[in-house]
């Protein structure tokens, strides 16, 4: 009998993405090829503890579960909880936005010497800045919104110009997005026209970075590829995000049951524009150095058909609505399958890396 592998599914953490990656977790552990895989759910509780596996598995069955913390320290710094589960083979982390997918915890597997699904340290610190993924993309020719960013310390200087809407309105126009540069799922977006909603957008989006981004607005309609893959990798279709009018793809359009959102999978679109979203999908993979898998997105524009870069999610949302999966499903490539192929090739990266040298031998 062959021995399945182990794999540690990591969800939950302390982020604002923390729902969503429960219902990752909750839906990947369901969909996971029992005959290949033996999952031990580690659940990372929205103040950063380490739960039991017992807790973790209870909670996959009810979101709503909670525990306390019964530490004085609120992180993981309980670690030693892993040593009460067998060997883990593969790490599959699900855990979403800041310590989830900006290279924190990608750095622990390493220091581990543990494969685990998804990008290296620095794909995933890169394309977790926004502002960063730009710069990238505009080297290998791909277009982006043109944007300001400010820093806190400019933020906190009353006479900084970046402060100034109608300042910042000459290089941008009037109609801007401002938001985090260092977070996901639309968290702590706004769409503004006005000083008014400049001031309250510029004081929310500091509520969750330190680096906030100006952006002209793009009108058209948001399209989505995934990539999957390490050195050749491969780039399902293209889907498209059809927003009511006046809305914007926000948080609750993502998740909640009465969005008024629709998701067009794979998307009505001619064929020179799928193959340009998806060609530039390629490039911005490739230039900031993804592995794995990560879901790219971009904006129609409305007044030309320019294909805009919007932004690179290197850990993409594995829920029952979400776009990575379903666009690998439409070119048949199911839910199940998916995850035994990103297993692979996270095994496929780490046993390359063994290969490489740290010193001079």
């Amino acid at each position: 009998m062959t021995k399945k592998t182990q794999v540690g599914l990591i969800f939950g953490g302390n982020s604002s993405e923390y729902e969503v990656s429960i219902m990752s977790g909750h839906n990947i552990y369901n969909a996971i090829d029992q005959n290949k895989f033996d999952v031990h759910p580690i659940w990372i509780t929205n103040d950063g503890y380490l739960a039991s596996e017992e807790d973790s598995f209870k909670v996959l069955k009810d979101p709503k579960y909670t525990i306390e913390n019964p530490h004085e320290v609120a992180n993981i710094s309980n670690l030693i909880q892993l040593q009460n589960l067998p060997e883990i083979d593969v790490f599959f982390p699900i855990v979403h936005g800041n310590l989830g997918e900006d290279g924190c915890l990608q750095g622990l597997f390493r220091i581990l010497n543990k494969p685990f699904v998804g990008d290296d340290v620095l794909a995933s610190a890169v394309t977790m800045d926004k502002e960063f993924t730009k710069i990238l993309a505009q080297r290998v020719g791909v277009p982006v919104a043109d944007w300001i960013a400010i820093k806190r310390f400019e933020y906190e200087d009353d006479a900084n110009a970046k402060r100034d809407y109608d300042k910042v309105s000459e290089k941008l126009g009037s109609d801007l997005f401002v938001k985090p540069s260092n977070q996901g799922s639309s968290v702590g977006v706004h769409h503004v026209t006005n000083k008014e909603e400049f001031a309250d957008a510029l004081a929310d989006a500091f509520r969750y970075d330190d680096k906030v981004l100006i952006e002209e607005t793009i009108h058209g309609t948001e399209v989505e590829t995934a990539v999957l893959g390490n050195d050749k990798p491969i780039v399902s279709g293209v889907g498209q995000i059809i927003n009511a009018a006046g809305t914007f793809y926000s948080y609750e359009n993502k998740y909640d049951a009465d969005s008024t959102t629709t998701l067009q999978i794979p998307a009505k679109l001619p064929q020179e524009i799928v193959d340009k979203v998806r060609a530039n999908a390629l490039k911005v993979y490739q230039v900031t150095e993804c592995s794995g898998l990560a879901r790219v997105d971009s904006t129609l524009r409305a007044s030309d058909n320019k294909v805009i870069l919007t932004e690179v999610n290197a850990l993409p949302g594995f829920t029952n609505i979400s776009m990575y999966p379903k666009l690998f499903e439409e070119v048949g490539i199911s839910y199940s399958e998916l995850i035994t192929r990103l297993i692979g090739k996270a095994q496929e990266r780490f046993d390359h890396k063994k290969n490489l040298l740290h010193k001079i031998g």
